[in-house]
């Protein structure tokens, strides 16, 4: 398969997870790989089995909260492969369950400079690259910015953001044919493993909200869905959210 044949794209948060379903996806796909992450050690691992997939890649450890990081990673696309197609800002940090009335400013910090602010600098370091050929941003969101969940306060605001950042940019850069949209993804992260091992009895009660029966892939279901969005497939696809859930959120 080589829908992205030729194509060069930069993953955040591939060092496991959706990030590195999406990556191996892409791998699948033909496509050259530059992965960031802030655990150096997963990144190496990611990328032993991408390139047994026959992907080119390279790894930039570092924190996205960091401008200069975000910069770092588009010049090692460019540098290495001469070119950057595809960007997808996947990695994201928080701390769960913390309720509104005790949001701290770190928090805030965690939460939104991770999500929204690393998004944002990838972008923004990426625009000139894309501007060159045209291209694809997917960013992601998440259904508890749509459905509220106590507990989630700035988690939400920071997802709901990123889909707000997403549409202005999708105005603002389609006359360079950048398209911009948004995955709200529900896989089963190396997080959600762990927590349905010591909640076990909870596994039904999550399941009762997805429509297919499942819990999705992150390589074979939600990756997929990103290789949609980075291939020509989605040509006249922008400034939309995809809610890849198995039917959790429907509008």
């Amino acid at each position: 398969m080589s829908r992205l044949q030729g194509k060069v794209a930069i993953v955040t948060g591939a060092g496991q997870g959706v990030g590195l379903g999406v990556a191996r996806a892409f791998a699948n796909e033909g496509a050259s790989l530059v992965i960031t992450g802030r655990v150096a050690e997963k990144l190496v691992q990611a990328k032993t089995e991408l390139e047994g997939r026959g992907a080119k890649v390279v790894t930039r450890a570092g924190d996205g909260a960091v401008r200069a990081n975000a910069q770092r990673a588009v010049e090692a696309a460019v540098d290495a492969f001469e070119r950057l197609d595809i960007l997808v800002n996947n990695a994201q940090a928080v701390h769960p369950g913390v309720l509104i009335e005790a949001i701290s400013d770190e928090d805030l910090e965690l939460t939104f400079g991770s999500g929204f602010r690393a998004t944002l600098y990838h972008m923004q370091a990426a625009l000139p690259h894309l501007k060159e050929r045209g291209g694809s941003i997917i960013n992601f969101g998440s259904k508890l910015g749509i459905h509220a969940g106590p507990g989630a306060g700035a988690y939400a605001a920071n997802k709901e953001a990123i889909r707000g950042l997403s549409r202005v940019a999708a105005k603002e850069w389609g006359q360079f044919k950048i398209r911009v949209n948004v995955i709200n993804p529900a896989s089963l992260s190396p997080g959600a493993k762990a927590y349905f091992e010591d909640h076990p009895d909870e596994v039904a009660v999550h399941l009762k909200e997805v429509a297919l029966g499942y819990f999705g892939d992150a390589e074979q279901d939600i990756g997929a869905a990103a290789v949609f969005l980075a291939s020509d497939d989605s040509r006249y696809v922008t400034g939309q959210t995809i809610n890849v859930d198995g039917g959790q959120v429907m509008l």
